[in-house]
């Protein structure tokens, strides 16, 4: 039976790993997407406005809520995707004061590259595991990542 300390350890360890693995993965992600000329702040920002539900493209309050950043950094990210041509501010036809972001073309064949990066990058994450080894580590991510953030500990 281990005592709390011996448990301390462990996840102190494991806490360790898991935080020396997301860095490692930081780093080829970025190696992966760095010939596409965007970062991965960048490319999140990119998903964001692929994937945003409902009718109309997503307003800068929008990105900067769901990224969980302040408007700014939103601002910035934004810049750089319009400078590259990926994505165009908007005027709301409802509310001329409101700006929405718009997928361009450009923008669309980005993010086919951008996935097309990233599954290459996982790929280089996970080519020590074997078939077995990814279905069972692919388990345990979705327990941990599926946790209601009510159930979560503090």
């Amino acid at each position: 039976m281990s005592t709390g300390s011996e448990s301390d350890t462990s996840d102190g360890v494991l806490a360790e790993q898991l935080l020396r693995l997301t860095r490692r993965l930081h780093r080829i992600q970025k190696r992966h997407m760095e010939p596409l000329g965007i970062t991965p702040a960048q490319g999140r920002l990119l998903r964001l406005v692929a994937h945003h539900g409902g009718d109309r493209p997503p307003r800068m309050a929008d990105l900067a809520a769901r990224l969980e950043v302040v408007p700014r950094a939103v601002t910035t990210l934004v810049d750089g995707l319009e400078a590259a041509d990926c994505v165009r501010r908007a005027p709301d036809p409802a509310n001329r004061r409101v700006i929405r972001i718009e997928l361009t073309e450009t923008g669309r064949a980005t993010l086919r590259r951008l996935r097309s990066a990233r599954t290459d990058a996982a790929e280089e994450i996970l080519a020590p595991l074997t078939a077995g080894q990814r279905e069972v580590l692919g388990g345990l991510l979705n327990t941990l990542t599926d946790v209601p953030a009510a159930e979560r500990p503090c």
